[in-house]
């Protein structure tokens, strides 16, 4: 298949041609599994110069190449290149480890998901590492929590509890111009609807498990870097020995060639949930940067080009016995750690105990909630049951 001049071509029709070679498949239209650790040369001169496009399991074979080329035709020119990795968390771990040193500052929003802040106060404080928090809406204000040694900053965008929208252009522009690099968590968008790389973004990383895989049934995780960052990761990965394993590689290839319809199902069902829930009277607030109303809604129009299908709502103040009521009594809603799947979930969550730059109080029992694929009329039906279980249990 010709997938020349793929920076040409809409999304869609990139996440669909790039990454294959038919004739070098045999004529199969997709790539095989290589189960692999040893890799074998000719000659004893090719060994000796580490010659060939594959040495060694660890580093990558013709199924990881064709994951990478693919998210990097998706990510946009300015990746430089791809590393792939165990789960979320490694894409994580493996990149703060790969660009920090004993004695460096990192700045960390304040929204950003817990274990990332876990790996933050844990590892990286026994390496030396301080980690600095911020509030997600500082914006260019960012400036005054510079140190000498601040060496990143880490974002998410938007946060996937709390759903603030930070503003990544501005915040990039501060930290290029002290010589710092910017980290996103974009696993909610995925370079599909947020192309994070091209607004001043150095390292784009994803939980690949959720979109990527849309089927709940992997771990996953991807690093995509800017030139001025990947030879950092390329050394990271390499020295850390992080790989995934082939199957796994083998769904998210999968997966990639149907993110375009699946997410835009999950935008439309998202959104479509998130304006039906901020009707409703046991609803106090629903947070999702989509809807007009929200505080992030400039920003998301700005730099995204879609939604997923997470957000939250803030209920009305409520028993935790009555709450619980209602999500036992969900049936098209499950209740699990856990996003990105074609099956809705829904899990009560509370931010209070680990904000530390900034408080939160959102006046009422939060819910987290993910949009699969079914039907918003099913799940709307499921809803109403909740919220009637819900007020006879108060």
């Amino acid at each position: 298949m010709d997938s020349s001049h793929p920076q040409e071509q809409q999304a869609e029709t990139r996440l669909v041609t790039s990454g294959r070679d038919t004739k070098a498949q045999k004529g199969f239209v997709n790539p095989p599994v290589f189960h692999g650790s040893t890799v074998l040369y000719p000659t004893a001169e090719d060994l000796h110069a580490h010659r060939g496009e594959f040495t060694y399991g660890r580093h990558g074979s013709p199924t990881t190449k064709a994951f990478q080329e693919t998210l990097m035709a998706l990510e946009g020119p300015q990746c430089a290149g791809v590393g792939i990795v165990p789960s979320g968390l490694s894409a994580i771990s493996t990149t703060l480890l790969s660009v920090l040193k004993a004695g460096d500052n990192l700045l960390v929003c304040d929204n950003v998901y817990r274990p990332s802040r876990n790996f933050c106060n844990g590892l990286l404080t026994r390496f030396g590492v301080e980690t600095t928090y911020f509030d997600p809406m500082i914006g260019a204000g960012i400036d005054k929590l510079f140190k000498p040694n601040t060496r990143a900053v880490l974002v998410e965008a938007p946060g996937s509890q709390s759903f603030e929208m930070p503003d990544i252009r501005a915040i990039a522009e501060v930290a290029h111009g002290r010589g710092a690099l910017v980290i996103d968590d974009n696993t909610w968008a995925t370079p599909l609807y947020h192309r994070s790389l091209e607004q001043g973004v150095d390292i784009s990383m994803q939980a690949a498990t959720k979109y990527i895989g849309g089927h709940s049934d992997i771990m996953f995780g991807t690093i995509s870097a800017n030139a001025k960052a990947w030879p950092q990761i390329a050394e990271g990965i390499r020295l850390l020995g992080v790989c995934a394993g082939p199957d796994d590689v083998f769904l998210a290839l999968r997966g990639l060639r149907t993110l375009s319809v699946r997410l835009a199902q999950h935008h439309r069902s998202g959104l479509d949930m998130a304006r039906w829930l901020a009707g409703r009277p046991e609803v106090a607030r629903v947070l999702h940067p989509g809807l007009e109303t929200d505080p992030g809604h400039a920003i998301w129009k700005r730099d995204f080009t879609g939604a997923s299908g997470l957000f939250s709502i803030v209920l009305k103040p409520a028993p935790q016995k009555a709450v619980d009521t209602m999500l036992n009594t969900l049936k098209l809603f499950g209740m699990g750690f856990s996003w990105g799947g074609f099956e809705s979930l829904a899990i009560p969550f509370d931010c209070d105990a680990y904000r530390t730059a900034t408080k939160w109080s959102p006046g009422g029992p939060t819910l987290r909630l993910h949009i699969g694929l079914e039907s918003v009329d099913d799940l709307k039906a499921d809803l109403d049951r909740g919220f009637a279980a819900l007020k006879a249990a108060m």
